[in-house]
């Protein structure tokens, strides 16, 4: 949806019907029983609940969505796609969602969301798996929120839950392939080759904001 300086609403037509294409889900076949937003353990922290989010693609509200905290907080579990009784895998209209929303400006809380899905992201391209000091201490630098949880970092750090190097994987290069991979499908950039813990420039060179639709 766009607001027009007269203040009127521009919807965009068949945008359920290219988010169907793009996300594999039937997303014109929901019904709104709410049975995804009722199992969804992130609902109750969600400006738009799960159903909603549906309802808003719908109705061709594209920017309320790509605005919204909604799309950065799903993680992903599955449980909606398990309790829709038409097999909408709403976790995977999500991903596709995240992608058209990245590098678009938004709003302080959601703006920090999508900053902790960039820094977990680029902590397992350059190591194979999460290294949480670094992705964390990257991810207080960029927000401003240095001592934030400090207390709680000093605790997981005594009980040896924190490790000041990171464990790598065995075949990183099969992690760089899945990402390169996803860039060569969906040309995004996830503003992780800057990273300091990143694989050397040259190693995913697209880094073009566009979607492909």
């Amino acid at each position: 949806m766009t607001v027009t300086e007269n203040g009127t609403m521009v919807v965009e037509p068949g945008l359920a019907s290219r988010l169907a294409l793009e996300s594999g889900q039937p997303v014109q076949l929901c019904y709104q029983c709410g049975k995804c937003s009722s199992g969804c353990p992130m609902a109750g922290a969600m400006d738009y609940k799960p159903n909603e989010v549906m309802v808003l693609l719908q109705c061709g509200q594209l920017d309320a969505v790509l605005d919204s905290q909604a799309i950065w907080l799903c993680v992903g579990c599955e449980t909606c796609g398990s309790r829709c009784p038409n097999g909408i895998s709403i976790g995977r209209v999500m991903d596709v969602l995240r992608e058209m929303g990245h590098g678009r400006a938004l709003v302080d809380k959601a703006r920090k969301i999508r900053l902790f899905h960039q820094e977990f992201l680029g902590s397992v391209r350059a190591h194979g798996r999460v290294h949480e000091p670094l992705m964390l201490a990257r991810y207080k630098i960029k927000t401003g929120e240095l001592f934030n949880d400090l207390n709680i970092g000093v605790r997981l750090f005594r009980k040896g839950k924190f490790h000041l190097l990171p464990a790598r994987v065995r075949d990183r290069k099969k992690i760089r392939d899945i990402f390169r991979s996803a860039m060569a499908r969906r040309p995004f950039t996830m503003d992780v080759a800057a990273s300091a813990d990143a694989p050397p420039p040259g190693v995913f060179a697209d880094n073009s904001t566009t979607l492909k639709g």
